[in-house]
């Protein structure tokens, strides 16, 4: 007779299943309206990391008008950056969720018990930073051809009718890796923060957000991309505002589309 199964390590104990919820088209304005009240609840918080978002913006701007080429590579760099840099709000909303007390002080230490975690998704989102940057910098080479643009125009050489080639390969090329960091990290971040999980799955959850909704999810990156862009008209300063929202709605995000861990019996 066999001798019986030796009972389970506590490695070998299986993680809870990641359940993903269904979403509806309503969802993200249900979200930002979530965002806002959150917004209103901790108005510090959000302008501390408004004024950091529009810092961001600036330097973008400044870049921009100086080296035109490395602009994609600094706007891939700030769409990495930004949704680390709202950990801070991810935490004020879960605190307001539970019930907690919500400082500033929290919300710069959150990251502190997953620095495994998000020392990985930082390196997988460098990794395609880098590439991004790359890839912008072979378009330039190879579509662009009036030369390079002056710092003062800019925009008059972009839309030159010779180089409709170049945006048509910069925003094909550009708009591959947005989607790309866009599906890996839209509700990975969030995720990491609320429970103790790695950072590949937690990209593979976020991915399979997007996969399983891509309807919802276009409409929602759709709105992220027309806010971020009408808070750039005046310098970047709607960014103090838009900014904190954003953050705020992309937890709210997270705990729409997975499902809570089972309460243990």
């Amino acid at each position: 007779m066999p001798p019986a199964p030796l009972p389970a390590a506590p490695s070998e104990v299986a993680a809870p299943v990641v359940v993903l919820q269904p979403l509806h088209f309503s969802d993200p304005l249900r979200w930002l309206r979530a965002a806002g009240r959150d917004l209103w609840a901790a108005p510090g918080i959000a302008a501390f990391y408004g004024i950091c978002f529009w810092l961001m913006a600036l330097l973008l701007g400044w870049v921009f008008r100086t080296r035109p080429e490395y602009a994609m590579s600094l706007a891939s760099g700030c769409l990495l950056v930004g949704p680390f840099m709202a950990m801070g709000l991810y935490d004020t909303s879960r605190r307001r969720e539970a019930g907690l007390a919500v400082g500033l002080s929290h919300s710069l230490t959150c990251w502190d018990r997953h620095l495994g975690s998000m020392g990985m998704l930082v390196l997988v989102l460098i990794v395609l930073e880098l590439l991004w940057g790359r890839a912008s910098l072979v378009v330039f080479a190879v579509f662009f051809n009036t030369g390079m643009p002056s710092t003062t125009g800019v925009v008059q050489a972009v839309f030159n009718p010779q180089n409709w080639t170049f945006v048509a390969v910069y925003t094909a090329v550009g708009g591959a890796f947005a989607a790309l960091v866009f599906a890996t990290s839209v509700v990975s971040i969030p995720m990491v923060l609320d429970r103790d999980i790695d950072a590949l799955n937690a990209a593979i959850t976020s991915i399979r957000v997007v996969v399983e909704n891509p309807g919802i999810m276009l409409w929602w990156g759709f709105l992220i991309t027309a806010l971020v862009v009408l808070s750039l008209m005046a310098w970047g300063a709607g960014l103090v505002l838009v900014g904190p929202l954003l953050g705020h709605a992309s937890w709210h995000a997270y705990r729409a589309a997975v499902a809570r861990l089972p309460t243990p019996a």
